[in-house]
């Protein structure tokens, strides 16, 4: 895609389903990047429609799917007409291996394929959908069900993303993938591990594909250089993440130290500025502490295409977090009490990971002691090597004494929250158990939240036109500098 007229505002892609398709709909209408989240939108996708997909949006975008055997497999399997029992739990959904089977390839097919296009239909707006490179093996089948829907932007941070550019340009021409995996506790005596995908399989006449621009979203300037240096692994633009961004954070990259509260401490070596990513040559975006008007100014002054804003819209009408949530979060911001913790433990990714203090969610102590620890999604399991040389999967939120048997250490599982459970559920999806439990939310945020602050005072219940409004200030006043 054109270089030109790229916009200053991408849209954060948040959590699973915050960043959904209504938010992403209305920021790309408004000439920005509009992103949604991939992340665990096989179980999205699947849990909408056993709710009884209200408004048939699900249903709408999947009468357009160009394979229609397949669409119609994943609603028979999944819809329930009018929705499920209050109280009953959602059906579960068959968890990825590298051989992952038809029904779970299908799903995550056509999935992506229905977000993107609820995103993109009625305007000719750009629209992004955003990865997690730790969760590797959805990856290519998620990357060819988006493209499906035409999508305009694919990100990726939460790893080195060097493979994402040679896979996207394979998929468009529906050429065979093979992605590597990484495989805790393999030698270089095992093997490669990857996770294949042969798309030309499942057509007679595929369709003509564009391969999406890709932006990698990185946290320091070495790993942009490195992936710019190699055409192979050249993206076409970066997302510079810093530390004070919400959800996962890359760690700090000088020695492990601990605040008194136990926060990672954050140097200088984690700042990234502007003037550093210019001599790359490369488009970029700033974000991190940047989603304010002083930050869109301070990053287009500094050579940035703009920034990425994630937090505002997170609390933003539009956005896809249950609104109970939503309006507890708004009400400490207008108290002035909010905390945002980076806490190094709660995360199975091991990738720091910000929260905010809430009650009724696992972020807090005590509700994370009364969750009864299961491992039931698996979207953020790893691959290991089993002593008998197969693969296996673990997981350090799931039962001590199973991570255990499965070759884990027991100190790698202190403090860690079932992430996948909690994500959904902050997004309106949570499970709820045959004994009466429901799964607790887990909300994230950046740690600045002035611009939070400034646009609920401003604007009560603001929406996703309000934030760009207000960013968009930053634009006027550098170009007026």
């Amino acid at each position: 895609m054109n270089d030109a007229h790229l916009p200053p505002i991408i849209q954060g892609g948040m959590g699973v389903a915050v960043s959904d398709w209504r938010l992403a709909r209305v920021v790309s209408r408004l000439g920005q990047l509009g992103v949604v989240s991939g992340t665990a939108i096989d179980l999205v996708c699947a849990r909408r429609l056993q709710l009884g997909d209200p408004g048939g949006h699900v249903r709408r975008a999947l009468a357009c799917f160009p394979i229609p055997e397949m669409a119609q497999r994943v609603i028979r399997t999944f819809y329930v007409p009018g929705g499920k029992p209050q109280g009953t739990p959602f059906r579960p959904v068959p968890r990825y291996s590298l051989r992952p089977g038809r029904a779970l390839v299908e799903l995550t097919i056509v999935a992506n394929f229905a977000e993107v296009y609820l995103a993109k239909e009625g305007h000719d707006g750009r629209v992004g959908i955003n990865y997690l490179r730790k969760i590797e093996l959805p990856i290519p089948f998620a990357c060819y069900g988006a493209m499906l829907a035409g999508v305009d932007h694919i990100l990726m941070g939460a790893g080195n993303p060097a493979e994402l550019p040679a896979l996207l340009d394979r998929l468009a021409g529906h050429r065979q993938v093979a992605l590597p995996v990484r495989v805790q506790g393999a030698t270089s005596a095992d093997g490669d591990a990857r996770v294949e995908f042969d798309p030309a399989a499942l057509w007679e006449a595929p369709p003509a594909l564009r391969s999406p621009r890709f932006e990698a979203i990185v946290a320091s300037v070495d790993l942009a250089t490195a992936l710019a240096a190699d055409p192979a692994t050249r993206p076409d633009g970066f997302v510079v993440e810093g530390s004070p961004a919400g959800g996962h954070n890359a760690p700090p990259r000088g020695p492990r130290l601990l605040d008194d509260a136990g926060q990672l401490v954050y140097g200088e070596r984690d700042v990234v500025v502007p003037e550093q990513m210019m001599a790359i040559g490369v488009p970029f975006w700033m974000a991190g502490g940047y989603g304010s008007p002083d930050g869109l100014a301070a990053a287009l002054a500094g050579g940035a295409t703009g920034i990425q804003a994630g937090t505002a819209f997170a609390f933003c009408a539009e956005s896809g977090m249950a609104a109970p949530l939503k309006r507890a979060v708004l009400e400490h911001v207008a108290r002035g009490d909010t905390r945002v913790r980076t806490d190094p433990r709660i995360s199975p990714t091991g990738f720091p990971f910000k929260t905010v203090d809430l009650e009724g969610t696992v972020a807090r102590d005590d509700v994370y002691a009364d969750r009864t620890r299961l491992c039931d999604l698996g979207v953020l399991r790893s691959p290991y090597r089993k002593a008998d040389t197969g693969i296996g999967y673990r997981c350090p939120a799931e039962p001590v004494d199973v991570y255990e048997r499965r070759g884990g250490r027991a100190q790698n599982t202190e403090g860690r929250r079932c992430l996948c459970n909690a994500l959904l559920a902050t997004a309106g999806y949570g499970q709820e158990r045959l004994d009466g439990y429901a799964e607790p939310a887990i909300v994230t945020a950046g740690t600045d939240l002035s611009a939070v602050r400034h646009l609920s005072a401003v604007h009560p219940g603001y929406t996703a036109a309000d934030v760009v409004a207000y960013l968009l200030e930053g634009a006027d006043s550098d170009r007026g500098a």
